[in-house]
């Protein structure tokens, strides 16, 4: 059974930082492209970040670009976001997901997903 959890979420001032994790249990980790969405209440969710299964390429949202940085370590099954420079704009979910096609950045594309973590961010 393929599990993605999440964690590092929670309340930040604008301007400061974030480092979200995902970890996996389950999947053969390092085959799989992983991603980082978001969801803002009323709001469609949204590709943030993406990186392919050896780390080599990444992807980013416009809005999010000079900003995130997503990175992995195969050998502890986990993906990461490193959040600087947070804004208001930046409160949402976030989830982490994986991409048995590599570096996606449509949320059809992936194949499995974590529950998702919290980051609100306070002017």
């Amino acid at each position: 059974q393929v599990q993605l959890v999440e964690a590092g979420g929670g309340l930040v001032q604008a301007g400061g930082s974030l480092r979200l994790s995902c970890a996996d249990s389950g999947l053969t980790f390092s085959t799989y492209g992983m991603g980082w969405f978001r969801q803002a209440p009323g709001k469609e969710r949204e590709f943030v970040a993406a990186i392919t299964w050896s780390g080599g390429n990444e992807y980013y949202a416009d809005s999010v670009k000079g900003r995130f940085t997503i990175s992995r370590d195969n050998a502890k099954n986990t993906v990461y976001l490193q959040m600087n420079g947070l804004k208001s704009e930046d409160t949402a979910v976030y989830y982490c997901a994986a991409a048995l096609t590599g570096l996606a950045r449509r949320d059809f594309e992936y194949d499995y997903w974590g529950q998702g973590t919290q980051v609100t961010v306070s002017s």
